[in-house]
């Protein structure tokens, strides 16, 4: 975007007259909200001049005649750009509530195994791992069953503590 003497004379124009930067911007058009303020400040344009002593009909009829002006200039640009007033772009409606979708896995005959509730030194490389309670409490204990060589738990435990990736997946 290419700013010429004509549009940073309108910019400071509209900007004096209390016009948004979103205004500014749909009657510049090809220019951003963001870039209206980035020139703003660049040109120091920090007061906004509103005309306070004239009567209303001689405000409105002025700004009649300047929008007049901005909008045939803005026409005589490049391109065209729809104007929306306001922050309507995040003014989100929705027409349905979202629906929870929970996945349950399927039940198996799953035989929870009785925990030897072994203490950390009675531990092994062959036994499981799997921590029953709160550590900080007397009776904290490990599971203690047969782990095999596949992990540090048993088979329940490791279905438990190990998620498949698949599931995973379709869970997000």
């Amino acid at each position: 975007m290419n700013w010429t003497d004509e549009r940073v004379e309108l910019l400071r124009k509209l900007w004096s007259e209390g016009l948004s930067a979103s205004q500014i911007a749909a009657q510049l058009g090809g220019v951003s909200r963001n870039a209206v303020i980035g020139k703003v400040h660049r040109l120091k344009l920090s007061g906004r001049g509103r005309a306070t002593a004239a009567p209303a009909r001689q405000k409105k009829a002025t700004q009649g005649v300047s929008m007049q002006k901005s909008v045939a200039r803005a026409a005589s640009a490049a391109r065209h750009v729809t104007a929306s007033i306001g922050a309507t772009a995040l003014q989100v409606q929705f027409e349905a509530e979202p629906v929870a979708r929970h996945y349950i896995r399927p039940v198996e005959n799953v035989v929870v195994p009785i925990s030897r509730n072994l203490q950390l030194v009675e531990l092994t490389e062959r036994t499981c791992k799997w921590p029953n309670g709160d550590p900080l409490s007397k009776d904290f204990s490990f599971c203690g069953n047969d782990a095999g060589e596949t992990g540090p738990y048993c088979k329940y435990h490791a279905r438990v503590a190990f998620q498949p990736a698949a599931e995973r997946r379709r869970s997000r």
